[in-house]
């Protein structure tokens, strides 16, 4: 198939699967659908490992979506198929233009549009495309035309058609048209520009050898003063990490205890202070050591005094999640305290890939180029597990469990809502979780969220 072939059936299909429907199974099948005829599309020289796990995150978020039906799930989703699209037309090209090639071409698509020698075939020698033009469009264009010019001219001609009504809501097929076609045109032909081309060796993992040659970053600062300028500042940033890690341990677990009110709060902050710090922590050393101090031998003693503060950040990092821990323990799981862990953990894999940077010389761009694929990682996470439903369960086992909090605020808890109304023969709960698992089931097939369909009455 050409071009023209994947965005006028994955046009089509999203037009029939949304097609008075609510978002729910019907997202499911269309990301299988596009992630199976990428799979076909891609050249083989593309099939490349990442391309082939982006795959299967492609076909699983899919399967995610349709079971959850919920904003992680559609985010892996999205991100999954835009990753496996841009892989399977650029293999070397950096992730990181990911988001500027699909901006830049969401912007210009309708002047894409229009250039139709890009996109559509100047001949179709299977004469297919020239037969449905001939037979088909030219002539329903024509009976459009004449067909409004003879309602106009006679009552009796336009009421046979006007007292016949097609159960058909024809603005929701429009509209679903427009962005079905949006999104298939975007998706199957989108173009790079030639400048992110061009830029694409700056974000590279390894320094070019010209870069390897000693000279100083700033024309004010000579390299002396610029490496002594260095040491002070790593040295300094120790000493003050240092008393600030004793003082945050001390306030953490040794002051008097307080509200659960009072203790949310603090706890937040600080572990939104200690996510500040790391994030400092990583930019000042980008900037020591984005260039010459990677290759120069007389750093040592600056490269040592950063690993140091890297290994003072990892030990605050700890401390936070031990403190995060200790209130889970008291208070019992959020969603905010389970994300908590999440952001320290990608704060601490932050930190261990400055410090291989520093170690292998890797340029800045390398932080980026690695992080970002632990991010998606943790999209799918939160997609792919039922948290909710970890949530529920283990506070369950807290005499305090909170079961309209639980109904109301935590998702997809109904199955550890159900067991819990059986283990405390609380009627009234389980016909609620019923009700709202019924409600559920009766949606439209490709409106269905999968979840729901496995509660049994």
């Amino acid at each position: 198939m050409k071009t023209h072939h994947y965005i006028f059936l994955t046009a089509a299909l999203f037009v029939i699967v949304f097609y008075g429907q609510d978002m729910g199974l019907n997202l499911g099948i269309l990301g299988i659908v596009y992630a199976v005829l990428t799979l076909f599309k891609t050249p083989e020289r593309n099939r490349t490992g990442t391309f082939l796990i982006l795959f299967v995150t492609s076909i699983l978020s899919s399967f995610a979506f349709a079971w959850f039906r919920d904003f992680p799930s559609l985010l892996a989703v999205v991100s999954s198929l835009l990753l496996l699209g841009y892989r399977s037309r650029n293999r070397k090209l950096k992730i990181l233009f990911l988001i500027p090639v699909f901006i830049i071409n969401s912007f210009t698509s309708l002047f894409r549009f229009f250039s139709f020698d890009s996109w559509l075939p100047k001949k179709n020698i299977s004469g297919v495309w020239q037969k449905t033009l001939a037979f088909i469009l030219i002539p329903l264009l024509f009976i459009s035309i004449f067909f409004g010019i003879y309602s106009v001219g006679s009552d009796h001609f336009a009421a046979v058609f006007r007292d016949y009504e097609l159960d058909i809501n024809i603005w929701q097929v429009l509209a679903l048209s427009v962005l079905g076609f949006f999104i298939a045109f975007n998706y199957w032909n989108y173009a790079v520009e030639r400048l992110i081309y061009k830029k694409n060796s700056m974000l590279d993992d390894n320094f070019p050898d010209n870069y390897k040659v000693q000279k100083s970053t700033y024309s004010f600062l000579d390299l002396d003063a610029e490496r002594t300028s260095g040491v002070i500042s790593f040295f300094c940033l120790n000493i003050l990490l240092v008393f600030f890690i004793i003082t945050y341990n001390y306030e953490q677990f040794y002051e008097i205890s307080k509200t659960p009110v009072q203790l949310s709060e603090e706890t937040h902050e600080r572990v939104n202070a200690v996510i500040m710090s790391i994030i400092m922590a990583v930019l000042v050393i980008m900037f020591y050591f984005k260039s010459g101090f990677n290759f120069d031998p007389k750093a040592k003693l600056m490269k040592l005094l950063a690993k140091i503060w890297i290994i003072l950040n990892a030990i605050l990092v700890f401390s936070a999640a031990l403190k995060n821990y200790e209130y889970i323990i008291s208070y019992g799981f959020t969603y905010k305290r389970l994300g908590v862990f999440a952001f320290l953990l990608l704060a601490l894999i932050g930190l261990a890939l400055t410090f291989i940077k520093i170690q292998k010389k890797k340029r800045n761009a390398f932080l980026f180029n690695t992080m970002i694929w632990y991010f998606y990682g943790t999209i799918l996470a939160c997609s792919y597990v039922n948290w909710g439903g970890i949530i529920t369960s283990q506070n369950m086992k807290r005499k305090d469990f909170a079961v309209n909090y639980h109904f109301e605020q935590i998702n997809f808890s109904e199955r550890g809502l159900l067991k819990y109304a059986e283990e405390k023969n609380d009627l009234q709960l389980k016909k609620k979780v019923l009700e709202k698992a019924k409600q559920e089931k009766s949606k439209p097939f490709l409106s269905k969220i999968l979840y729901f369909e496995t509660l049994k009455d």
